[in-house]
């Protein structure tokens, strides 16, 4: 009895991806089709496709294909560890992980919700339950090495949870005081605009492996360049948004911290 096959148009359909993606990853030899029909077209066999759903999990774990290519090589050592179904099930281990993090984040953020709405106190510690604070790893490295990352990461895992929750209190705090510094007016060269801006760069050489803390590093092109970046990417500035909306809070934290760093770094 001959087994099914699907089209490269029905894999991709099921999928979510594009043939394009799917022509990509048979042109690295991550993806071989089952058989090429007379027409030219791939078509794909079960084994093809827990291949390809094996694929999918490992990118949405971060690895680039490269790597997935060796955790899929038989030949390689991490390959050649397990059969595919006990692959599967690490995979399944990873995502309940994933799950349970998420829960968490939930959770937390209905907690928030109910928290305002209800007028009650925040509580600090649950509000960053499930937060992974690796996610920008990438991003970090690119701009300030490997080092900078590793350091600041041992640093983080080596807090306790009271700790942990008392630096999460203290951001929290500045980022309060920025957003009333900015909807109150005043000037980002006034004592009190000043004396947030003193707390919010003594926050950050207290942070490992930033250039802020490294002994000899350019704390003041580090200070006004995070400046210039909280303006211009969205997802940091958001930390600093008035109830005018737009930069405007980022703005004022910005030219806060240029003041600062110009009269004492």
């Amino acid at each position: 009895m001959d087994r099914r096959d699907w089209s490269i148009q029905e894999i991709a359909r099921l999928a979510g991806t594009t043939s394009r993606t799917l022509r990509h990853y048979d042109d690295i030899g991550l993806l071989p089709p089952t058989r090429i029909a007379h027409n030219g077209y791939r078509h794909y066999d079960e084994h093809a496709l827990v291949r390809l759903q094996r694929i999918l999990l490992l990118r949405e774990l971060g690895l680039g294909l490269p790597q997935i290519g060796e955790v899929l090589d038989p030949s390689t050592g991490s390959g050649a560890q397990q059969d595919t179904g006990s692959a599967l099930e690490t995979h399944l281990a990873l995502l309940r992980e994933e799950q349970a993090r998420l829960a968490r984040q939930i959770a937390s953020v209905e907690s928030t919700i109910n928290a305002l709405r209800g007028g009650e106190e925040l509580m600090a510690e649950n509000m960053f339950d499930g937060f992974d604070h690796t996610r920008y790893r990438e991003e970090v490295e690119e701009r300030w090495g490997k080092k900078a990352y590793a350091d600041s990461d041992r640093w983080w895992r080596g807090m306790t949870d009271a700790e942990r929750s008392e630096w999460q209190q203290r951001v929290s705090d500045l980022g309060r005081d920025w957003i009333a510094a900015a909807e109150s007016g005043i000037d980002p060269a006034s004592a009190d605009a000043q004396d947030v801006a003193r707390r919010h760069v003594e926050w950050l050489t207290g942070i490992p492996g930033t250039p802020a803390a490294v002994p000899g590093g350019d704390v003041k092109a580090y200070v006004l360049g995070l400046g210039e970046m909280y303006v211009a990417d969205p997802r940091f500035g958001a930390n600093y948004a008035t109830s005018a909306g737009g930069t405007q809070g980022a703005e004022f934290v910005r030219d806060a911290l240029r003041v600062y760093a110009e009269a004492n770094l």
